[in-house]
């Protein structure tokens, strides 16, 4: 690529333009006759600071400037079904209805969660109006679980038996022959 035109190339890119020829043709005529390298582009573009490239000038390749716009086929535009992803659908709102509480046979403790010690129940209770202090159950809960088996069993619905819900699994040896 050759950035610097010396004087008597852009002279003889002004004489070969003025006689009409194309860039393609004025390129390789310059090319040929000052054993340069130039490319189409570079002519193009030192015609135009020169001042040369013009969409009147006659057999210039600038011809996609006199073209006449393409008239395209007026179509009715057919309001498309516009697809909400998942996450920016509005969140339904929901009414407020009162159902009876599930109660168990137990008094909580009402402990504060800074009361409560590794072993105590952590069934929640209250908070349900604007201000209400959460206190928790309190009672030992039951082994590999975060509440005492009654709430457990509320947890979990009164269909788990005690077995299934602590998830124990037994091993049995077995004799390799």
């Amino acid at each position: 690529m050759q950035s610097n035109w010396e004087a008597e190339h852009s002279e003889a890119l002004r004489g070969y333009l003025a006689k009409g020829m194309s860039f393609s043709e004025t390129t390789d005529a310059i090319n040929s006759k000052f054993r340069t390298a130039y490319s189409r582009s570079a002519v193009i573009g030192r015609s135009k600071r020169m001042g040369l490239a013009s969409a009147d000038r006659p057999g210039g390749s600038l011809h996609w400037l006199k073209r006449p716009p393409k008239t395209r086929a007026q179509r009715i535009q057919q309001p498309r079904e516009r697809h909400v992803p998942e996450f920016m659908k509005p969140m339904p709102v929901f009414e407020r209805v009162e159902a009876p509480l599930r109660c168990v046979e137990i008094v909580p403790r009402h402990l504060s969660l800074v009361d409560l010690e590794p072993g105590d129940c952590r069934y929640p209770y209250g908070g349900d109006d604007e201000g209400e202090v959460i206190t928790f159950c309190g009672h030992r809960r039951r082994r590999g679980s975060s509440y005492c088996s009654p709430h457990f069993r509320l947890t979990r619905g009164c269909g788990v038996p005690l077995e299934e819900a602590v998830g124990t699994i037994l091993l049995q040896p077995v004799e390799i022959a």
